[in-house]
C-alpha cells in the first residue's frame, strides 16, 4: 500500500528494522570508520584540563547551529555577550534566548541521564520542556499536527508528513523506542548504529507539538554519552546537518515512504565521522592556542597563571568580574590594572557596547568561527 503523507503514520513500524540493514557490508564498513573517528574525539576531549570549558565554546556552537536548522538565527556577537553577562541574557533577542535554552536543555538532559544511568520518557520530556520553556508533554491524541513545506520551498504549505496520533499511540511508540535504546541484551546492535536508527524513529514519532528536531539532536549526543562513546556531549553534529540539510530531510523521507534505511544510516554515519574530525580540529586548535597564550602571558604578566588562562579560553567574551572572582580580587583598581595588562599584551581586546565593556579573546573567536 502506498504511503499517504496526509494521513497519520500510525503504521510506523517498531524498532528494530529488518536485520539485513545491520549486516550490510557498506554499512558495516562505514560503521568502523565512524566509530574510530568518534573514539578519536573522545581521546581528544580527555586532553582538556577541564572538559566543562567546552560548554561555552563547542557546545554553544552546536546549540547555535541546531537552532539555525529550525530557521532560528542569532549572531555570534549577541550570543557571546548573553553568555558572559546575565543582564545581556535578560535583554537578549528571542532567537538568542532560543539558543541559550538549547544549551541549557543539553546540560539539563546530561545531568538527568547521568543521574539515572538510562534515557527514560521523563528525561526526554524534561529536555523538550527546557528547549520550549513549557510545561507541556507528549502531543494530545486529537492534535492535528502536520509538517508542511516551508515558505521558501516550491509548493509551500503542502503537507509532507503527518506523524502518528491517537489514544495511546505515541506512548506505545515511545516505549518501544526507549526500550530499543536502553536494552542492549534484547537489542544487541552497535550503539552508534542504534543512534542512527533511533534518531529517525524519534523524528517520525514527532512526540511533541514543536521542538522535535532540537530535542532529537540533543538525544543523539546524550545517547552517545550514555553508552560511553563520548565523555561529554560536545560533538558538533548539527554543523554537518545544516551544511547537508536537503539530504537530511530527503533521507528521512525515504525511510518513511520506502522503508529504505541504508541511505539514511550512511548519511548519519558520515555525519558522525565528518563531525568528529571537525570537533577534533576545534579542540586541538583551542589547546594549541591555550598553550601558546599561557607561555607568552606568563613571560610578560607576573600574576598570569594556568587557571586564568583556562578561564579566558572557557568563553569568547570575558567580563572583569570573572577573573576578579577567580583571583579573589576585591580592589577595582587592581582589577582595572590587570585588564590593562591583558589588553596591552593583546591577550584580550576591549569592546564597548553602550555602557557595557567586554573583553574579547579574539584568538578563540577566530578558532570557533573558521
Amino acid at each position: 500500500m502506498a504511503y499517504d503523507r496526509t494521513k497519520p503514520f500510525n503504521d510506523l513500524p517498531h524498532l528494530p528494522p529488518l536485520s539485513e540493514v545491520e549486516n550490510d557490508v557498506e554499512v558495516l564498513k562505514k560503521l568502523v570508520t565512524a566509530s574510530r573517528a568518534l573514539a578519536a574525539v573522545n581521546s581528544t576531549i580527555q586532553r582538556l584540563p577541564n572538559p566543562h570549558m567546552l560548554v561555552n565554546t563547542i557546545a554553544l556552537q552546536e546549540a547555535r547551529t541546531s537552532t539555525a536548522i529550525e530557521n532560528i538565527f542569532t549572531t555570534e556577537d549577541a550570543l557571546y555577550k548573553a553568555v558572559s553577562d546575565t543582564l545581556q541574557e535578560e535583554r537578549a533577542t528571542p532567537a538568542t534566548k532560543e539558543v541559550l535554552k538549547y544549551r541549557e536543555a543539553l546540560w539539563t538532559g546530561h545531568k538527568l541521564i547521568s543521574d539515572k544511568g538510562t534515557i527514560d520518557l521523563e528525561s526526554v520530556i524534561g529536555i523538550f520542556r527546557q528547549i520550549k520553556d513549557s510545561s507541556a508533554g507528549l502531543r494530545a491524541p486529537q492534535s492535528l499536527t502536520v509538517i508542511n513545506r516551508g515558505d521558501s520551498e516550491f509548493r509551500q504549505g503542502e503537507v509532507i508528513y503527518t506523524p502518528p496520533r491517537g489514544a495511546g499511540v505515541l506512548e506505545a511508540l515511545m516505549d518501544n523506542l526507549l526500550e530499543y535504546m536502553n536494552d542492549d541484551e534484547k537489542y544487541p546492535t552497535d550503539p552508534l548504529l542504534k543512534m542512527c536508527l533511533a534518531h529517525y524513529q524519534f523524528e517520525a514519532i514527532h512526540p511533541f507539538s514543536d521542538g522535535n528536531g532540537r530535542t532529537g539532536r540533543i538525544l543523539n549526543l546524550l545517547y552517545l554519552v550514555n553508552k560511553g562513546l563520548l565523555t561529554q556531549p560536545v560533538l558538533y553534529l548539527s554543523k554537518y546537518i545544516i551544511l547537508n540539510k536537503d539530504d537530511y530531510y530527503y533521507n528521512l523521507g525515504v525511510v518513511t515512504q520506502r522503508k529504505s534505511w541504508k541511505a539514511w544510516i550512511l548519511y548519519m554515519l558520515e555525519a558522525v565521522e565528518k563531525t568528529s574530525f571537525l570537533t577534533i580540529r576545534l579542540i586541538d586548535n583551542i589547546l594549541n592556542q591555550m598553550e601558546t597564550t599561557l607561555a607568552y602571558a606568563k613571560t610578560n604578566i607576573k600574576w598570569y597563571n594556568k587557571e586564568v588562562n583556562e578561564l579566558i579560553f572557557s568563553q569568547p567574551y570575558i567580563k572583569p568580574k570573572l577573573i576578579g572572582d577567580l583571583l579573589k580580587i576585591s580592589s577595582r583598581t587592581t582589577l582595572t590594572k590587570y585588564f590593562v595588562e591583558l589588553t596591552n599584551e593583546r591577550i584580550l581586546v576591549p569592546v564597548k557596547d553602550g555602557k557595557e565593556l567586554y573583553y574579547i579573546n579574539s584568538d578563540l573567536v577566530n578558532i570557533l568561527e573558521n
